[in-house]
């Protein structure tokens, strides 16, 4: 063996003894995402309910976040990282194989949020609302002059994006979150009271969608105590809007006397509010607890991790596993899947929970009657490419966006090496498989 060889191997080795070591005394860190240049696993290894199919509608994107589907099929995708120039693209397939072959780019601003309503493309910057009159084909008439709705929305280097909704009376809705993770006092585990932080963030704003060149101060602050939310969708059923939230980080740092590591991994639960105007869903004084069921006091606010917070804030429609990421939000609305899935939340979780040792999937939550009718299951698993307990190698899809395409199936966008998936159900296919074997 030569020596530079050997030197690498003994230092991976010794790489692995120290991270060995360190697991058994803390849990083991998420697995990493590694952004790769393409696709690096086929949509035949993404495990889906008995009956749905995935397939691979374009790839190469760049960081694709949140997507729409016109009525006539064309994908709109929107970039956090501008790609040759432009942050958000336009995907037709022209020749109906199911891959997207034209590609239109347009927009030179990054961001996240993207919704169609009413003839318009709404899209958002960091730091500004957008809006693009569409024509008959469903196609921006004018992509270079956008026009601008809102601008001055708090744009700070973490949690920037700016996730939108539009409602059917005329109003959009956009999220501002918090940059500061609990609200504490830099270098100490003291939370500010009150929190400075709730005027200008961690919260939904609301603005009009048909007014142009709207401050900051036109907007009305709808709901607030919501640290960092990712995933918006309009409930047509409900009339109201749903949201997923990012919760907060650390607690054993300054804590340790209530909180093991362990429990600091797995604290506190993401969370699915329906949300009216006014109300408040409690961070940075509140969290959400999912083993034991309940709203905690935080421990930077006088909190032991048993202390119940204040009953003035709302609580949660639906939780799941902490730090998994619920980045988009979807009400289920057409018909090509089966009943069960009929107007449920499907959830992009963009992470991976220490708890459960899964993430990077697509989850679905149960509607009835405008509520949740049951517990969280996971839909589409794997797009990590990897075992999440014992990885053999990097995370390879991020779900960050979810679509519904006219024909019911559903789209998922990936982020991180920016493929485009497309989930199908083949409901005719299983039916002559019965007739057959009669």
């Amino acid at each position: 063996m030569n020596k530079p060889f050997f030197l690498i191997n003994c230092f991976i080795t010794s790489l692995f003894l120290m991270s060995t070591a360190w697991g058994n005394t803390k849990p083991v860190p998420p697995t990493k995402p590694v952004r790769a240049t393409k696709a690096t696993i086929a949509a035949a290894e993404i495990k889906l309910p008995t009956g749905f199919s995935a397939s691979i509608v374009a790839e190469d994107l760049g960081s694709a976040r949140h997507i729409v589907v016109s009525k006539t099929g064309d994908i709109y995708v929107k970039l956090a990282k501008v790609k040759d120039g432009k942050g958000i693209y336009r995907l037709r397939d022209t020749n109906k194989d199911g891959v997207a072959d034209e590609r239109v780019g347009f927009g030179d601003y990054p961001g996240t949020g993207i919704f169609i309503r009413d003839g318009y493309l709404y899209t958002s910057s960091n730091s500004s609302i957008y809006r693009y009159k569409l024509n008959e084909n469903q196609e921006v008439i004018n992509p270079d002059q956008p026009e601008k709705l809102v601008s001055g929305l708090r744009e700070k280097d973490r949690d920037k994006s700016k996730s939108i909704a539009v409602d059917n009376q005329g109003n959009i809705y956009v999220n501002i979150a918090s940059d500061n993770d609990a609200c504490r006092v830099a270098g100490t585990g003291k939370g500010m009271m009150p929190c400075p932080l709730l005027d200008s963030a961690a919260g939904i704003w609301k603005f009009k969608a048909n007014v142009p060149d709207q401050a900051f101060s036109s907007g009305v602050r709808y709901a607030t105590g919501l640290k960092n939310v990712v995933g918006l969708d309009w409930n047509s059923k409900t009339n109201s809007l749903f949201v997923t939230q990012h919760g907060r980080g650390k607690f054993d740092d300054f804590y340790p006397q209530y909180y093991t590591p362990k429990q600091s991994a797995e604290l506190p639960a993401e969370t699915m509010y329906e949300l009216h105007q006014g109300d408040d869903a409690g961070w940075p004084y509140v969290y959400y607890d999912h083993f034991q069921k309940k709203k905690i006091l935080a421990p930077e606010y006088g909190g032991d991790g048993k202390k119940t917070g204040t009953a003035k804030t709302i609580n949660p429609a639906a939780a799941f596993p902490a730090h998994m990421g619920p980045n988009a939000l979807l009400f289920y609305t057409g018909t090509a899947f089966p009943e069960k899935y009929r107007n449920g939340a499907f959830i992009a979780f963009h992470a991976q929970s220490q708890e459960i040792h899964k993430g990077y999937l697509i989850g679905f939550v149960p509607f009835k009657n405008g509520k949740p009718s049951g517990p969280w299951e996971v839909f589409a698993d794997n797009f990590a490419g990897t075992d999440l307990v014992k990885p053999t190698g990097p995370v390879q899809h991020r779900p960050c966006g979810l679509a519904q395409g006219p024909d019911g199936s559903l789209y998922i966008s990936d982020d991180l090496n920016g493929t485009l998936f497309k989930i199908s159900y083949q409901a005719s296919a299983k039916k002559a498989t019965a007739s057959s074997s009669k």
